[in-house]
């Protein structure tokens, strides 16, 4: 068996998280993610971003997002490395991009100027605001976008000052849309011959996010705000009890089998719980059951006692999450050996092909260059020009 997407070839023209993590999630199912970085700006920024570096120059957030990549330095702000890249796009499926919005236009990374050069290349770029309108040139970032978004404001206690969620969550799953806009426009192109533009921003994934609060304020003028012990706006159990367990009914079956467990099959019968509705109209009065009750044992004995029948998770800390069992014994950690200091471990692709994920660390700068450019059929001499002009 082979890896689905071997045989696709992408041009990355990113920097930091976002669209390197996206562009990850496309390199670790096959494709030839390469790279795009400027040989005189010392590349993507986040290639010194620390404070933890395996090497002086391997920085530990940059390994985080570029696995099975591989780097060609290229200053697309010249004439000549905008002819490289050029000859590049003839043979590639996309190009995917995380700039600022009024960025790709002015580099010529847009469809209107690629299509010329490869009628098939999909041009999928990832933005802050959008590509168009009044924040094109607009920089942005993930916090940004969860303030504005609303974020903060749905996230910690009632009491609690506007709070963060508390990774770069909005980030991460711009780069799934990155990801799934590029395959999305491969599968286009395949099908009609012809490219196309895709956007994503930051922004408008935030937004979209919102989902069903969205629709309740949009339809219902209803504003949901936090609750207590991070519980669900609509269903009931769903939050944390004592003992440090968070139980989710959030399918009638679940709180009858949840009684069950529980001992207290009298529950299930209470009119007053018989339903999603009542049990909502009685939250405050189950929580201080299932807490009396749940008091009696230990987080473990009853995460024993629910296996398979009540959706409950313990609440762990970091260390707890990754030191987890069923995280660490079930093959959801990568060792990948890297040069000059050994291996590294790092969190496997959730996305499994029935293959293992690739180990090849996070290139160097400029590390595939010369091959890359070898393959195009340059020959030494024009190689060695580009470098002596700091194209390459």
């Amino acid at each position: 068996m082979t890896l689905p997407l071997e045989g696709v070839r992408v041009l990355a023209v990113e920097q930091y998280g976002a669209g390197p993590f996206g562009t990850q999630f496309l390199a670790d199912q096959g494709a030839e993610v390469i790279k795009i970085e400027n040989p005189n700006d010392g590349g993507d920024f986040a290639r010194r971003i620390g404070p933890f570096f395996f090497t002086p120059d391997d920085s530990e957030f940059f390994h985080a997002y570029n696995r099975n990549k591989k780097s060609l330095t290229l200053d697309l702000s010249q004439e000549e490395g905008f002819q490289v890249f050029q000859d590049l796009v003839q043979t590639s499926d996309a190009v995917a991009s995380n700039l600022r919005g009024d960025v790709p236009e002015k580099l010529g990374l847009t469809y209107e100027s690629l299509g010329q050069v490869n009628e098939k290349i999909v041009c999928a770029h990832l933005s802050a605001y959008g590509r168009k309108g009044p924040r094109a040139s607009w920089p942005g970032f993930d916090y940004l976008m969860q303030a504005e978004a609303g974020y903060f404001s749905l996230t910690g206690e009632p009491d609690a000052p506007p709070t963060r969620f508390g990774l770069s969550v909005v980030d991460q799953m711009t780069g799934l849309a990155l990801a799934y806009a590029v395959l999305a426009g491969i599968t286009g192109a395949r099908a009609s011959g012809q490219g196309r533009d895709l956007d994503v921003s930051l922004f408008d994934v935030a937004l979209c996010n919102l989902g069903y609060p969205a629709i309740w304020y949009l339809n219902e003028g209803h504003q949901t705000e936090r609750l207590e012990r991070s519980a669900h706006p609509a269903l009931t159990p769903c939050e944390l009890y004592r003992t440090a367990i968070y139980l989710m009914c959030n399918k009638e079956k679940f709180w009858p089998a949840l009684c069950e467990a529980l001992e207290r099959e009298d529950w299930s019968r209470d009119d007053r719980f018989k339903d999603f509705k009542g049990r909502l109209e009685h939250r405050k009065t189950i929580r201080e059951m299932l807490d009396g009750v749940l008091q009696k044992k230990n987080t473990s004995e009853w995460l024993e006692i629910f296996a398979g029948k009540v959706p409950a998770a313990p609440v762990h800390d970091l260390q707890a999450a990754l030191e987890n069992p069923f995280v660490r014994d079930e093959g959801r950690i990568q060792s990948i050996p890297l040069e000059d200091y050994g291996n590294y471990r790092t969190l496997d692709s959730p996305v499994k092909s029935g293959e293992p994920t690739p180990t090849n660390p996070a290139p160097k700068l400029g590390q595939d260059t010369e091959q890359l450019l070898r393959e195009l059929g340059y020959p030494q001499k024009r190689i060695d020009a580009l470098r002596d002009s700091r194209v390459v």
